[in-house]
């Protein structure tokens, strides 16, 4: 029986995500389509007559920049956002600012497939020499984490996503919920999918076919002890929802000759 209710999102399009570049770490901005994606999230939410006590985000922009429109469009701009890098993106290593298409086509689609989607594979570590490691690093929202920055990752499975993130959920979202309060989560792609992995039990080879659009929020209905009792309902109109999932899943393939 359904007793809580919560939404979660994937950001709006971010720069990189149309630039079709492993984005991960690197705070990159919403693009203009993403920022469209976030206010007409937030208009369907509002139509719907959904409301918010609070709202979960990452220390990405692209997660808090979505959930200030979401939450404009919604006329509940005065609603708290509180930011956790446990919300973060999964960290892609080595592959952060590599195109996916270009990696598909020296490496393999299904090479690129595994990297971005299975449960347990880890992606080659960041070292000090890669572009983006200083800019990673040396940011300041990274100073006040309940860990050191010495133990942020340099890489991640989806596996340690969720390792990470689960006590976070456990002991500050989890409690939320349970209080009675309505909760919006603004996350990521793979946070998103690690979360839904836990709430929803689904295996670790199943996993790999979860796909989330950006922009496109996520229904959630939970029992008492915060698992799914229902099927994952992504709200919105269902033929762009497909041709959305599409498009995200299509980015792994090497793009035919023109």
């Amino acid at each position: 029986m359904s007793k809580y209710k919560v939404i979660l999102l994937r950001h709006g399009e971010g720069e990189w995500n149309k630039e079709n570049r492993f984005c991960s770490w690197v705070d990159q901005k919403l693009s203009t389509d993403g920022v469209k994606e976030a206010q007409a999230c937030g208009r369907l939410l509002r139509e719907q007559g959904y409301t918010f006590d609070v709202v979960f985000t990452s220390l990405l922009s692209r997660s808090v920049h979505t959930a200030w429109l979401v939450l404009e469009a919604m006329r509940q701009e005065w609603v708290p956002v509180v930011k956790s890098w446990r919300l973060n993106e999964r960290h892609y290593g080595a592959l952060i600012g590599l195109n996916r298409a270009e990696m598909a086509l020296n490496h393999g689609e299904q090479q690129v497939k595994v990297w971005r989607r299975s449960y347990n594979v880890t992606p080659p570590p960041i070292d000090q020499s890669h572009p983006y490691y200083q800019e990673i690093y040396n940011d300041r929202r990274y100073s006040n984490c309940d860990v050191s920055k010495d133990e942020l990752p340099r890489a991640e499975s989806l596996k340690q996503v969720l390792d990470r993130l689960l006590p976070y959920w456990d002991g500050t979202v989890g409690p939320e919920i349970r209080s009675g309060r309505s909760v919006l989560i603004s996350a990521h792609g793979n946070s998103c999918r690690a979360l839904l992995k836990h709430l929803e039990g689904i295996s670790d080879s199943d996993i790999v076919n979860v796909t989330l659009p950006t922009g496109t929020p996520v229904l959630l209905e939970l029992d008492e002890s915060l698992r799914a009792v229902k099927p994952r309902q992504l709200l919105g109109d269902q033929v762009k929802i497909q041709a959305a999932i599409k498009m995200v899943e299509d980015q792994g393939k090497v793009k035919p000759a023109t």
